[in-house]
């Protein structure tokens, strides 16, 4: 069952918020977590997880890349907006989480979590690797990635957009974006719910925990490089 955090969080996620500040943004974002994904494929015929996949622009791209790619969103209507995206596309497949617990096991070569972490309890993100680890092949690996440190704060997430926006060509929309976001719905909840972080040595022990070798893994997902991704490998 969900917590009342974990239910604000994908309702949110599931209205027209202005979390991107421009179409360009969205699109150069989607585009980044594509290349990255691929980046990361162990197989041009691997079984591909994106839990959390929000709107998966280009998801098309890595599809050509793997052998299936499962898309998965807590949030209905996006995963009605995913479905009719790609529809006909036979190696995409829409998922909801409860569709991702009842996969069978070793099903899955590679799960990726970008920009999720921060949203979930612990115990929330434990819960999740035990089941992306059902699912996961023997040797499969999950990556967890754009994990947000202690030590970052709003005013170094603010530089790091404002540079992505200058190399791609939305600096305007950036500047104005980042004075909205002030006064937006994400800020409130944020400041309501908190986000969880995790300081390298603890994100790298929960997924030892959770049965995977794990070590970090460079660069990180997207555009801000002040964040973590690490990558851990199934063990037996």
């Amino acid at each position: 069952m969900k917590t009342d955090a974990a239910q604000s969080w994908t309702s949110f996620w599931d209205t027209n918020h202005s979390v991107y500040v421009s179409p360009r943004h969205l699109d150069r974002h989607y585009q980044q977590i594509a290349a990255d994904i691929i980046r990361v494929l162990p197989h041009a015929e691997a079984r591909v997880l994106d839990y959390g996949c929000g709107e998966a622009l280009h998801a098309s791209r890595i599809a050509a890349a793997c052998g299936d790619l499962l898309l998965c969103d807590a949030a209905p209507n996006l995963r009605a907006r995913l479905t009719e995206r790609f529809a006909g596309q036979h190696k995409i497949h829409v998922m909801s989480p409860a569709d991702v617990d009842r996969l069978p096991e070793s099903s899955v070569d590679l799960v990726v979590a970008n920009s999720l972490v921060q949203y979930l309890r612990r115990d929330e993100l434990a819960d999740l690797l035990a089941t992306w680890r059902g699912a996961l092949s023997a040797g499969g690996c999950v990556i967890v990635a754009d994990v947000i440190t202690p030590e970052q704060t709003a005013l170094a997430d603010a530089s790091a957009l404002l540079r992505f926006a200058a190399a791609n060509g939305f600096l305007v929309d950036a500047v104005s974006g980042l004075t909205r976001t002030l006064f937006s719905d994400y800020r409130k909840l944020r400041a309501r719910l908190g986000l969880t972080r995790y300081a390298p040595e603890d994100i790298l022990s929960v997924m030892k925990q959770a049965g995977f070798s794990a070590e970090p893994l460079q660069p990180n997902f997207g555009y801000n490089d002040a964040r973590l991704a690490v990558i851990g490998i199934k063990q037996p």
